[in-house]
């Protein structure tokens, strides 16, 4: 899934024979891609513009296709997390795009004949001594899914199809892994499989190398992190215009969301090409005293009906929700509506302040209710315009939770017990 108004996980390229102390967890810092730290900072672009091309980007990427050819359908990654890590013995450093939405690691790899334009060095197996390819015959190889074949040299390859044309073919490979923590202990993950893909091309980054899978499904990090992190990881998100720069992104013990305030949802097992995603079920929305029901009819396989995802910037409500819902919002609005800068928006308001009222408004998530504020409901577009933060699915073709609507709350998945829970905090202060 492309991860769409973006953080940066910074980690470092150093290089440490420690592994992770899953009773303690660590952390590694997170920065907004918008901001001037992010490596994909682009300073000639004013800050409504950043949000606009990020709002675009939320609306057009689910018209792509789904695709067959890897393990779950991937979008594309046009405006995603970037992770920063290093591969290798002794360490190479690149920055790859973290989605959520898919599993599989990889990046560009020396030789490559095809590859698009890189601006940092390509990462070269020949000069890592812990680098080695998997064989066909290997376990390991099925991590790569239906895009899985074999060489002629019985050296297991991968191949994933991006919804927009974009491409990545190339060996499956283990290798180490390493990452900072904010303790400045490095933190080494031996024998991660990777894709060190020869053959990539279409709408990446030239300021990244490649992609690093956060999904549900084996091949993820997330999962092969496995004891390490115990299938815990947490994240807290600040809201979008927010000054303050950096949060940190949990793992293990640490990433645990518990205490007042704190309720918990299942994450659904899906099947198929939706097997990678986090999914979740919500049953109603409230506005008020009025309640919607959330009606689904997307093939995920399971009770669940929405895909949560930490990169998308809008929230994507099934058609007859989203009409309920956004009427009822304009409904309780004081302000003056105006028409959306941006297509698809279609509720938005004049505002020059963010001291505006809204009304209550209530996730009613299967055992948990999560309540939303006014960050969590409108972004600010342009110096004197708020639109609401949620669009019809319709426009995407599928429903997903939007990390605006995330913002504010510490949000922890537990893989191990298939639960996602929430938190308020004041993510800017972490």
């Amino acid at each position: 899934m492309a991860l769409i108004f973006s953080l940066i996980f910074f980690i470092s390229a150093a290089i440490s024979s420690a592994a992770a102390d899953g009773g303690n967890g660590f952390s590694v810092e997170m920065i907004h891609r918008d901001f001037p730290k992010s490596p994909l900072f682009n300073a000639s672009e004013t800050h409504y513009h950043r949000i606009a091309d990020a709002l675009r980007r939320s609306i057009s990427r689910g018209t792509v296709s789904l695709t067959d050819t890897g393990k779950a359908p991937i979008y594309s990654s046009g405006g995603a997390y970037a992770v920063k890590i290093s591969l290798g013995t002794p360490p190479f450093s690149i920055v790859a795009i973290a989605d959520t939405g898919s599993d599989i690691i990889w990046t560009q790899c020396k030789p490559c004949p095809n590859c698009y334009q890189q601006i940092d060095p390509m990462f070269d197996p020949s000069k890592s001594s812990t680098y080695k390819t998997v064989p066909c015959s290997s376990p390991t190889c099925s991590f790569a899914g239906r895009g899985s074949s074999c060489s002629s040299e019985s050296v297991c390859e991968y191949s994933i199809s991006y919804g927009d044309g974009s491409h990545s073919n190339g060996d499956i490979a283990a290798d180490t892994l390493t990452m900072d923590s904010s303790s400045g202990r490095p933190v080494a993950f031996p024998r991660i499989a990777i894709g060190c893909g020869h053959d990539n091309a279409g709408s990446f980054d030239s300021k990244v190398s490649g992609i690093v899978g956060l999904g549900h499904g084996s091949a993820s990090l997330i999962q092969q992190m496995g004891p390490a992190t115990g299938g815990k990881f947490s994240y807290c998100l600040a809201p979008v215009g927010n000054s303050h720069d950096s949060s940190y992104l949990n793992f293990g013990s640490i990433a645990i969301v518990s205490g007042s305030g704190a309720v918990s949802t299942p994450i659904y097992t899906s099947e198929g090409d939706f097997e990678t995603f986090y999914v979740l079920k919500i049953e109603a929305m409230s506005v008020g005293s009025n309640k919607f029901d959330f009606t689904s009819s997307l093939p995920f396989g399971t009770n669940g009906n929405i895909i949560i995802d930490s990169g998308t910037t809008l929230t994507f409500l099934p058609s007859d929700t989203y009409t309920s819902f956004s009427k009822a919002i304009s409904e309780g609005m004081d302000l003056k509506p105006t028409t959306s800068p941006i297509q698809d928006l279609e509720y938005c308001y004049m505002t020059t302040t963010d001291d505006y009222k809204v009304p209550p408004v209530t996730v009613h998530f299967e055992g948990a209710d999560v309540y939303l504020k006014q960050e969590n409901l409108f972004v600010r577009v342009d110096n004197n315009v708020v639109c609401l933060a949620f669009s019809n699915s319709n426009n995407i073709g599928l429903q997903i939770y939007g990390n605006i609507a995330q913002t504010n709350f510490l949000v922890g998945y537990d893989i191990k017990k298939s639960t996602v829970s929430f938190k308020p905090a004041n993510c800017a202060a972490s």
